[in-house]
């Protein structure tokens, strides 16, 4: 049991299986130098709210290549229906009493370290059993079936997710409509929140829109949704991972340019 003025614990947990299917192997795509699920753990080690980083896998390459980079990973059972399942598993087998797990798809290489930091932090309230986030629909996006949609309360937990365009403003009354939101698939769970949805049920509304996180909201439980400085990148194609290539180099090449040449100007 916490202590009143301590920190809360919080473990991330990246769920890694090798065998994605739009994008073969993603997890251990290394063009920039290093596998792709290396690059989201350094991501999520730079948060300072998050105590200690897991990969969590049932692949011995995806483990070896963890690893040899210098970050911690475990292997999990090969038959679980969902990486949140990986998740609670892993967080089992840290031995060690949390109070809260994150968990961060291994693709996701892009978030905001402050972002993490936020959705442990909304933790301290009592009430809050799991915790996700959304950021502004960029444009075009609201009827992108691709495009995860969340609607939210007075109270910050969220309505309803959906693949469709939420909130629908073709019958607005007057021109005060709900901004629409986008979700950003990374959830932070008390331990025992965790627990309990794992061992519910499917639902017919997750089963309908494909989505998991229904499963919650349909037993009558309560998400809090926290606003995201942003929205990352998602890299689901191969398209999208020679894009993050690219940005990556980019990034790096600044970062060189800065550091040979502090005062800006053009190199001698």
């Amino acid at each position: 049991m916490r202590l009143s003025g301590e920190s809360l614990r919080a473990l991330a947990v990246l769920p890694a299986r090798i065998g994605s299917t739009r994008l073969a192997r993603k997890v251990l795509l290394a063009e920039t130098g290093r596998p792709l699920v290396v690059h989201t753990a350094e991501t999520v080690t730079g948060a300072s709210r998050i105590t200690r980083v897991v990969v969590a896998t049932d692949d011995a390459e995806v483990l070896a290549a963890v690893t040899e980079h210098g970050h911690e990973a475990v292997m999990t059972r090969d038959d679980h229906p969902s990486g949140t399942d990986r998740v609670n598993e892993a967080a089992q087998l840290t031995g060690e009493g949390w109070d809260v797990v994150v968990n961060v798809q291994a693709d996701e290489p892009e978030l905001d370290p402050a972002d993490l930091d936020r959705l442990v932090d909304a933790f301290e309230d009592a009430d809050v059993e799991i915790a996700t986030l959304a950021a502004p629909l960029a444009e075009g996006e609201l009827e992108t079936a691709s495009v995860v949609k969340v609607v939210r309360d007075d109270a910050g937990d969220a309505l309803y997710f959906s693949r469709a365009a939420i909130p629908c403003a073709d019958h607005a009354r007057d021109d005060d409509v709900a901004p629409g939101l986008r979700h950003v698939g990374v959830y932070a769970f008390r331990p025992e929140a965790l627990a309990a949805f794992c061992a519910l049920p499917v639902g017919r509304l997750e089963r309908t829109e494909n989505l998991e996180q229904l499963r919650w909201l349909e037993a009558g439980r309560r998400m809090r949704v926290l606003d995201a400085a942003r929205a990352p990148r998602g890299i689901d194609t191969l398209e999208d991972y020679r894009a993050f290539v690219q940005r990556t180099g980019v990034e790096r090449a600044d970062s060189e340019h800065r550091t040979t040449n502090p005062q800006g100007g053009i190199p001698q």
